[in-house]
């Protein structure tokens, strides 16, 4: 009977690997320890008990020490909401009373509005502060320097 146990703990093991919530684990090893009662009796239902008993024991035992290591970081902003935050250099020149203006942030090009409704010029620093359907709303950090000769 200690093959069949030691049968489910590497089922449990393997399927341990493919699953992220690191409960399998414990089954896995509560039929191991059942696995060595096997050979003190050969009673399945003491078996059985055995291993439903080991392997909650574990998994409550061990709860807060699993949550405490597989902690999930705070949300991942992706896809438009990555840039939110992030400078970028003015392109075109920035109108809002005109909707004209166009920024470039890590390699992509975006439309722009101001969020002060001023004329930001081209080679201007800008911080993006939210996004509003398909433009970034900016506010200037350094506004470029004209040279007029």
């Amino acid at each position: 009977m200690w093959q069949i146990w030691l049968i489910i703990a590497g089922i449990c093991l393997i399927a341990e690997i493919f699953t992220v919530g690191f409960l399998i684990f414990w089954f896995s090893i509560g039929a191991l320890i059942t696995m060595v009662v096997s050979f003190f009796t050969s009673n399945i239902i003491i078996q059985t008990a055995v291993f439903i008993i080991t392997s909650t024991i574990l998994i409550f035992a061990t709860k807060p020490f699993v949550t405490k290591i597989t902690k999930k970081e705070e949300n991942v902003k992706t896809n438009v909401y990555s840039i939110i935050g992030k400078k970028g250099i003015v392109i075109e020149d920035i109108d809002s009373v005109h909707s004209k203006g166009q920024i470039k942030v890590g390699g992509e090009i975006w439309s722009a509005d101001s969020n002060s409704n001023i004329i930001i010029p081209k080679d201007s620093e800008v911080e993006i502060l939210e996004i509003k359907g398909v433009r970034a709303i900016v506010s200037p950090i350094k506004l470029a320097s004209k040279i007029t000769n």
